[in-house]
């Protein structure tokens, strides 16, 4: 790799933007301190070019599990264009708004209408706050990682490690107001007991629980149907978060799969393959109460996240690109497990099929994971311990990846073997929150 003057240019963008980007999964400092690109000229299908034209595979994430199509795609393109040219902000607003609506109702029979926003955080926003309006309950009960926002973050008002097992450690509550304190409560994914004892605790007071129906592990059997029946019973609104796990499974959502139906459920991400769009949609009764409270944006009103989700749903179906997703996942993760035999490395797979993930089983994992990146970079693979599989892979680039995996586990093997330290170029990968904001000052 040549020059990197990616890093160049994130030294400049820390002293005038906080913690040098807009996105904690995008900073470097998670993937290869001082040595990651950081930064793209362009972008598409799977290939990514840094500002030295150095080409990439994207093995990391495909923009944060936002581009199951790929980059680029020529026929959202072509619809994003179209829209463009034909004024993508007016007035008046956009019939595609009520066409995709449409779409989007007929995947969820279970649901009567919906409300868009622009990205997932916000969308669990709205979904609480209709929740809560509805419910007329303050008390939400959550499992997994549900965005930025105030009521969300207020969860380490009680306990500052509250929020350590859903996703990010090390969260700070730093300007979430203190009266917050004890209105959101967790339980982890799987333990019924836990869900149980809360439900005991504060039922009377519980106005909607929000959860991921999957992400890295599979439900427990029955785990979801009984918080499905609980939720019934006490008058509780249920919340599908499908931010992530949307659209890459199944077309519509991993809870069709499931064969369990929310009240609520959020999308975004892989539902604009990358344009700015999310969708909460829901069963009328409780829907309707967002024209009770206050909920509204101009940008909300802008045709080109309509028009591209419209794009991205009807080529997923035409050409049922979830099944090719979880083939390409499901490969992947039966040659790491042979190639980490093969080099006797101990290795965890786990994740969806689509969504892939593995990690070492040693106490220097995150050096491992930092050096897996390194070499891989060298190779000209943009590749963590996290897949995104999108529909812009092939048997070749996937096998090339695999090829390169096998050379980078036996470098692994023999320095495990001859009890060497892990020849880092940079400091290793840090995936806690607290550690990284460090890095800034």
């Amino acid at each position: 790799m040549k020059n990197n003057s990616g890093q160049k240019l994130l030294k400049k963008a820390k002293k005038i933007i906080p913690g040098g980007n807009q996105l904690l999964s995008k900073r470097s400092e998670r993937f290869l301190p001082n040595l990651w690109p950081v930064y793209y000229k362009k972008a598409k299908g799977c290939k990514i070019w840094d500002l030295d034209n150095n080409l990439f595979y994207d093995f990391a994430g495909m923009g944060v599990t936002s581009s199951v199509l790929g980059y680029a795609d020529k026929d959202i393109n072509k619809a994003i264009n179209s829209a463009i040219k034909k004024g993508s902000m007016a007035t008046l607003n956009a019939p595609e708004e009520v066409e995709l609506s449409e779409i989007m109702l007929k995947l969820h029979p279970w649901s009567n209408m919906i409300k868009y926003s622009k990205s997932g955080g916000e969308a669990c926003s709205i979904a609480i706050r209709i929740a809560r309006a509805y419910s007329k309950k303050d008390i939400v009960l959550f499992c997994g990682y549900h965005g930025w926002h105030d009521w969300y973050i207020s969860t380490n008002l009680a306990n500052k490690k509250n929020l350590d097992d859903q996703l990010l450690p090390g969260l700070k509550s730093l300007g979430v107001p203190k009266k917050l304190k004890n209105t959101n409560i967790p339980f982890n994914f799987n333990d019924i007991n836990e869900f149980n004892k809360l439900i005991k605790k504060y039922k009377n007071k519980i106005g909607c629980i929000i959860m991921e129906p999957q992400r890295n592990i599979e439900p427990k059997k029955n785990f979801l149907k009984h918080i499905r029946k609980t939720a019934n019973k006490h008058n509780i609104v249920l919340i599908f978060d499908e931010i992530t796990s949307g659209f890459h499974e199944n077309l519509g959502g991993i809870h069709l799969k499931l064969k369990v139906n929310p009240d609520i459920a959020v999308f975004g991400k892989a539902l604009g393959n990358g344009t700015p769009i999310s969708a909460i949609i829901g069963k009328q009764k409780i829907m309707n109460y967002a024209q009770e409270t206050f909920i509204s944006s101009t940008m909300w009103t802008d045709r080109i996240g309509f028009v591209a989700s419209i794009a991205v749903l009807k080529k997923m179906k035409r050409l049922n690109v979830q099944k090719k997703l979880i083939k390409y996942g499901k490969f992947i993760k039966k040659n790491w497990k042979k190639i980490a035999d093969k080099n006797k490395l101990k290795i965890e797979i786990y994740g969806l099929d689509s969504m892939p993930s593995f990690r070492f089983m040693y106490n220097d994992s995150e050096e491992m994971i930092t050096y897996f990146t390194q070499e891989m970079l060298k190779k000209g693979f943009l590749a963590s311990s996290n897949i995104a599989i999108t529909y812009s892979y092939n048997e070749r680039i996937i096998n090339k990846y695999l090829q390169c995996c096998d050379i980078v586990f036996k470098k692994l093997f023999f320095i495990k073997k001859d009890k060497i330290k892990i020849p880092l170029v940079s400091k290793k990968r840090d995936m806690n929150f607290k550690r990284i904001n460090q890095y800034e000052k």
